[in-house]
């Protein structure tokens, strides 16, 4: 999200894990309740593990996700991540995924080609922070490209499916798929839900100002084992969603989802909060945007979502480089800063993050150094 060119360049020569900071704790004085201690409570250690820059030098690291069982290329523990911006700092012209591993070896997983994609994708690629690995290795990424880097251009897009090699294998677009921005997905039997936001639902015509039509997918697939999933089913859960282009972010709207019994959390990134749909496998209509869960206070721009061991939610902030931990009844128990670059500080560097267990861990992406980062133990 952040356009120091001259920060992103640095961060070039980093290959390996880097020396390791320390960070503070500002805990909330919410009480935690019945829903356990806070996931970040031992945890307060910022550790880098890896450039996420590849040979193209595409920038800005956006998806972030942990490779959860060996298939193909893909390798259990490591963390796939996806690139928005080319070299030339152009947002939505990104067209890399990088695989890195906890020891900080790097890979490059998929170069993805606008001009051989193998079905429609308005506009080409510029991969977002919609990314998630489904049984079999399938590997989903979601595209908001631009032909310049600027949100006058930006297209819609939409969702490529790639294989556990890394080959492009089909493209899901239309059907309300509008400038995919985050994703989520459960798997059952020989199904997956995909759960995506979208943020250019008459964003650019918008010019700034805000346009309260930002939406959530449900894209229900069929899996074929060896053949690419195909779409049986799309259904809107939440609508009226704040969005808006910007001349830094190229668009804000509702980013991170993470769903936990049931019910779909949102980052919810203009208004500042996280809300709640229930019923969000199942429900055949659209909650709008849902139940309030929290607001202000320790959130600032909450973009990056993940659910944590304990059931908790956890987001990341654009506004200050904090992360922040918030129970399913709405109260902030933990705080961590992760970045302080810039100014002011961390503002423009957080936004995927995945969790890891056993330790428990969380990775995440920081845009002001083109890294991959660990928040841990130790």
């Amino acid at each position: 999200m952040r356009l120091d060119f001259g920060s992103r360049l640095a961060a070039v020569a980093i290959t390996a894990v880097t020396a390791i900071v320390t960070v503070g704790q500002t805990a909330s004085a919410a009480p935690v309740g019945g829903d356990g201690k806070p996931f970040l409570g031992p945890l307060h250690t910022v550790s880098t593990v890896a450039s996420t820059v590849p040979e193209n030098g595409d920038l800005n690291p956006y998806g972030t996700a942990l490779v959860k069982k060996t298939t193909g290329d893909l390798r259990r523990g490591d963390v796939l991540v996806s690139n928005f911006n080319n070299a030339a700092n152009q947002q939505g012209t990104g067209t890399t995924l990088v695989q890195i591993s906890p020891k900080g070896e790097t890979r490059l997983f998929a170069q993805i080609d606008p001009s051989k994609l193998p079905g429609p994708c308005p506009g080409g690629v510029g991969l977002t922070t919609a990314l998630s690995i489904l049984p079999g290795g399938w590997v989903v990424v979601g595209s908001l490209p631009t032909a310049d880097g600027t949100s006058a251009t930006a297209k819609a897009g939409c969702l490529i499916v790639l294989d556990k090699h890394g080959k492009v294998r089909e493209t899901l677009s239309g059907k309300g798929i509008n400038g995919p921005w985050d994703m989520t997905a459960t798997s059952h039997d020989d199904k997956t839900e995909l759960f995506v936001t979208n943020v250019l639902n008459g964003t650019v015509a918008g010019g700034g100002d805000v346009v309260r039509r930002g939406t959530v997918l449900r894209i229900t697939l069929q899996r074929h084992d060896d053949r690419p999933p195909t779409r049986v089913a799309t259904t809107v859960i939440g609508s009226g969603f704040a969005q808006k282009t910007d001349p830094t972010a190229l668009v804000i709207g509702p980013t991170g989802v993470g769903l936990r019994d049931g019910t779909l959390y949102v980052a919810d990134t203009e208004d500042n909060r996280i809300t709640a749909i229930p019923d969000a496998v199942k429900r055949d209509t659209s909650d709008g945007t849902g139940r309030v869960v929290t607001t202000d206070r320790h959130l600032n721009g909450p973009l990056g979502l993940a659910i944590a061991p304990n059931g908790h939610i956890l987001t990341v902030n654009d506004g200050d480089g904090k992360i922040v931990e918030t129970t399913p009844g709405g109260a902030q128990v933990a705080v961590r800063t992760l970045d302080r670059s810039g100014m002011p500080p961390g503002a423009g560097a957080l936004f995927g993050l995945a969790v890891a267990e056993n330790p428990d861990r969380v990775y995440f992406v920081d845009d002001a150094t083109n890294t991959l980062n660990l928040l841990s133990r130790s």
